[in-house]
């Protein structure tokens, strides 16, 4: 099976329609109105192509600078994996031949071709594949096969040392999913026949799909890789390899900047939590450790103390090594009228609140504290169930 389509205009990558699309910097509601200055190409696809590059600087821009790439529909675009994400799977697993059977726009194989000697593309979607196959010329990229088959039919009978595989997160509805079993494809209905054609399968999933969950449906988990660019979570990765492991590691990653913040731990393990009050440093763990549930094996492996069973903020006297933020306590005001009239003296600060009863919006509103500045100021609960206010500062990498 197929999803037919129409075929690529090839006048897009004319070289000036080329440079048109990447040197328009003006507004693309206009554009639209004004109708396109090319004969054989239409303002929607122009506007396609101007919106696609675009997002290309921001999301892969290894690629941005390259002639002749073609970019797909919107939704396309969201869909595939940034450039960073796409080389760290790529640097996960290595081997002689793998399959991306649901290979979209093809991202994520670009990169798997720099770690295996063949990979093969499966897209169900002609036009996707036709698009997937120009690029990869222009990228230079001669060691990987297209097919416009559905990939999951298409395994059988054949053999590779991975496939890989980021089922759609929209149902035949096209409303928004992130269960396995309401992905396409559905992975836990397919999982043994994929097995028959490896013994490695890497699945990249939603951020929101909750990790108990996953592991019960994927049964044979030996990795959990939890993906996230400057503190966002984007990708959640399960390596699957008979038998599995009863706990799989689970292993997160932060890129901030040019740093990268790792952390692992075993899935369900119960770290010895301390407790403590607030001391010169407070530390709050980065958003991949937070989605994995690393908190709970922090205050153990970092020597640090924990606030609160509920809050997820730990402190210390001294100044160490961690993956998240950090920041210099300069006052810990307790939240009482008496002592917020006394420890309110700016009126710009990064407000957060965590286990807080009042929202951020209400307590600048309460406050008067409008966003900015270089204070941080966090409303939180500590031992004893104590409201506080710590006024701090970032402590930079």
């Amino acid at each position: 099976m197929r999803i037919k389509s129409k075929a690529l205009n090839t006048v897009i990558l004319n070289p000036d329609v080329q440079n048109f699309i990447r040197n328009f910097e003006g507004d693309t509601t206009r554009l639209a109105f004004s109708g396109s200055p090319f004969e054989n190409v239409s303002v929607q696809e122009l506007l396609e192509q101007i919106t696609g590059y675009r997002t290309a600087k921001i999301k892969f821009p290894g690629w941005a600078p390259i002639e002749g790439i073609y970019y797909p529909p919107r939704v396309n675009m969201e869909q595939t994996s940034s450039e960073i994400t796409a080389k760290y799977k790529a640097n996960l697993v290595k081997g002689k031949s793998m399959a991306d059977i649901t290979a979209g726009f093809g991202v994520d194989s670009f990169y798997f071709s720099k770690s295996f000697d063949t990979v093969d593309h499966f897209e169900i979607n002609e036009q996707l594949s036709l698009i997937a196959q120009n690029n990869f010329k222009a990228l230079g990229c001669k060691n990987t096969k297209f097919y416009v088959e559905d990939g999951v039919q298409a395994m059988a009978g054949k053999k590779y040392n991975l496939i890989y595989v980021d089922p759609s997160r929209r149902d035949n509805d096209k409303r928004k999913v992130f269960l396995l079993e309401d992905c396409l494809p559905n992975i836990p209905e397919h999982l043994d026949d994929l097995l028959k054609s490896t013994d490695r399968i890497l699945i990249k999933t939603s951020p929101m799909l909750d990790i108990s969950i996953g592991i019960k449906a994927l049964k044979i988990v030996s990795e959990i890789h939890v993906v996230a660019v400057e503190n966002e979570v984007k990708e959640l990765l399960w390596l699957l390899e008979p038998p599995g492991l009863p706990a799989p590691r689970i292993l997160t990653i932060n890129f901030v900047g040019e740093e990268a913040q790792l952390f692992e731990f075993e899935y369900g393990r119960s770290g010895k939590v301390e407790y403590g009050g607030v001391k010169n440093y407070l530390y709050e763990p980065n958003a991949a450790i937070m989605k994995s549930g690393g908190f709970s094996v922090i205050s153990e492996d970092f020597g640090i103390e924990k606030l609160h069973k509920h809050t997820h903020l730990f402190s210390a006297d001294e100044l160490i090594e961690f993956p998240g933020r950090r920041f210099k306590v300069l006052e810990a005001v307790p939240y009482t009228k008496k002592g917020m009239r006394a420890g309110i003296t700016f009126d710009k600060a990064n407000v957060a609140a965590r286990n807080f009863q009042e929202s951020v919006s209400e307590l600048k509103k309460r406050w008067k504290i409008r966003d900015g500045g270089n204070r941080f100021v966090f409303f939180t609960t500590v031992n004893n169930d104590k409201k506080m206010m710590l006024i701090c500062e970032k402590v930079h990498l």
